[in-house]
């Protein structure tokens, strides 16, 4: 393999990132697998999202998904975006605007609302609003990343 070769899958830059910006992801079907393998990873066994038998007096009906898994896949389908760029996670405010079932097909659909260097010349500051979108173009979730991203090399 030559010296000089590119490695390809390498997210955004900083410098890429402007104000009003926006970019999307691939699609992902959440399936029965996920929900049970979620649920049993994390212990989060509330009866909404494992009784499947009873469910007449549960204010949401269908195999509904945890908010939280729902905000993992999220994440799991930015990767491309912060590939090897991404330094460190430093805040969000998550709001979760509606129910996500079993069979649902989510994409990302982002926009980039805030930029700013840092002290340090090599990284800077970014945030974007993150709107998880279902098959019928409801968004189901919404949060706002400020991540520290790598600068290009000067």
């Amino acid at each position: 393999m030559k010296e000089e070769s590119q490695l390809i899958g390498t997210g955004f830059y900083w410098e890429d990132l402007a104000v009003g910006s926006c970019f999307h992801t691939h699609k992902r079907t959440i399936t029965e697998t996920d929900l049970v393998n979620y649920v049993n990873l994390t212990w989060l066994t509330e009866e909404v999202f494992t009784n499947t038998a009873d469910r007449s007096d549960m204010a949401l009906q269908g195999r509904v998904v945890p908010g939280a898994m729902v905000y993992g896949f999220a994440e799991g389908l930015l990767l491309a975006a912060i590939q090897d760029v991404g330094l460190a996670f430093l805040n969000a405010e998550i709001d979760i605007k509606g129910p996500t079932h079993v069979g649902d097909t989510i994409h990302i659909e982002c926009e980039v609302i805030e930029t700013r260097p840092t002290s340090k010349p090599d990284r800077g500051l970014a945030r974007t609003l993150n709107r998880v979108v279902n098959q019928e173009g409801s968004v189901v979730l919404t949060y706002n990343p400020l991540r520290l991203v790598k600068r290009r090399s000067t």
